[in-house]
């Protein structure tokens, strides 16, 4: 791929970033130090919950939110299928199963009035995903979720800085996680979140990470020795089977220094996917993204929004599909002639229930019917803040051109 190739997505890392992580290779801490707390405090603070826990990887938060949940061997977790096939992997490393949703038609997100059927005595976690950036409709889950005893672990990973009905996401769930992979909003190069208001399973996400250890002398449970002078400041205790999903003080400068740029990231999304409504929304061959749209005309910030009604997308991604009897064979055209123009595209997502490993668990095709005809049909184009305007008119110009071509072969 040449220079001049747009990918559908990628990192806007500049000399700042470069100059406040080079700070922190040249201090006394690279691993678990001060800026972990820092980039914690900051998160919480911007997406107006109490609590914050940051992890190695959005993965790794989702089996770290999943457990704090109480998740174990033999229960259900409810998920979509249009998602990145950890939401329903994190359930399966707790021994659990994920049980799939379809999705709504007009909608990328979860059907809310199917959750209640999948609902048994084994179910545990309501976990919807909000597809691209896109907030699923939280208030109708969360009152699912409440009605039968079940936790939310929303998905959020595509939708920092997204709002619903006025709030934030990550305000709303019982917890909601978050990536920071290049692709997404902010990067830590790799890196997570879970946040939450719950103050039991900030302790428990935070004692998950590192080992299951805890540090805390009022949580000690003590050595069975008979001297409290055992319990020295040198004491910790591991107190459940934990992993080592630490993030790192390296990461977290990088982080810390792009959160303070995230408005900015967040604007640049939004107008970006308001041009390309404006190109392809009556265009006889394209269906561009439902709802949430471009965003309010008013004025957005990560540290204080004003109120809206409805959702605002974070758009993490900018999803097209394709109208007509034959949308796979004709994406796959499409694709390969933007790929002559160097212009790059992604599917997000296979069904997760589709992918062989699934397939070999007993799922069967068919499971989710609209959920497999969004997948026929969809692909992501390029959108990330450091598009230039000559390359968004690039991408706009070149999808018009494939879809032309295609639609009159």
């Amino acid at each position: 791929m040449g220079e001049d190739f747009v990918p559908y997505g990628r990192q806007l890392v500049d000399e700042d970033d470069i100059r406040t992580v080079c700070e922190v290779l040249r201090s006394s801490w690279l691993t678990t130090g001060p800026l972990v707390e820092r980039f914690e405090e900051a998160l919480a603070a911007g997406v107006g919950a109490r609590f914050c826990v940051v992890f190695s990887s959005g993965t790794a938060a989702l089996h770290g939110a999943y457990f704090a949940a109480g998740v174990t061997a033999g229960d259900e977790v409810i998920t979509t299928p249009l998602t990145f096939a950890a939401t329903a992997n994190a359930a399966l490393y707790l021994g659990a199963r994920p049980v799939f949703v379809d999705i709504a038609e007009n909608s990328f997100n979860i059907n809310v009035d199917k959750i209640g059927k999948a609902i048994s005595s084994r179910s545990r976690v309501i976990a919807p995903v909000d597809l691209g950036g896109e907030p699923a409709q939280l208030d109708k889950i969360m009152e699912i979720a409440r009605e039968n005893g079940l936790v939310v672990v929303e998905d959020a990973c595509h939708a920092l800085g997204a709002l619903y009905k006025g709030e934030r996401v990550g305000s709303i769930s019982d917890m909601a996680v978050f990536s920071f992979h290049p692709v997404k909003h902010i990067t830590t190069g790799e890196g997570g979140a879970v946040t939450t208001d719950n103050e039991d399973y900030y302790r428990k996400l935070k004692s998950f990470r590192s080992h299951g250890i805890v540090r805390e002398q009022e949580l000690m449970e003590g050595l069975p020795l008979g001297s409290e002078n055992d319990l020295g400041p040198w004491y910790y205790e591991q107190q459940l089977l934990g992993y080592n999903y630490r993030l790192s003080d390296i990461h977290c400068a990088l982080g810390l220094s792009q959160l303070k740029k995230l408005d900015y990231f967040l604007k640049r999304r939004r107008e970006i996917a308001a041009r390309y409504d404006e190109a392809f929304s009556r265009h006889p061959f394209l269906m561009v993204p439902p709802g949430g749209s471009t965003g309010a005309k008013k004025s957005l910030s990560f540290s204080g929004a004003e109120v809206v009604s409805g959702a605002v997308s974070a758009w993490h991604l900018y999803i097209l599909r394709l109208k007509g009897e034959k949308p796979d064979r004709h994406r796959r055209q499409v694709v390969e002639l933007l790929r002559e123009r160097g212009i790059g595209t992604q599917v997000h997502y296979l069904p997760v229930y589709l992918h062989p490993y699934y397939r070999s668990l007993g799922y069967l095709p068919g499971l989710c019917p609209h959920a497999e005809d969004y997948y026929r049909r969809a692909f992501s184009i390029p959108i990330f803040p450091a598009m230039t305007g000559e390359e968004v008119e690039r991408v706009v110009d070149g999808v018009l051109w494939a879809a032309e071509t295609v639609a009159n072969g």
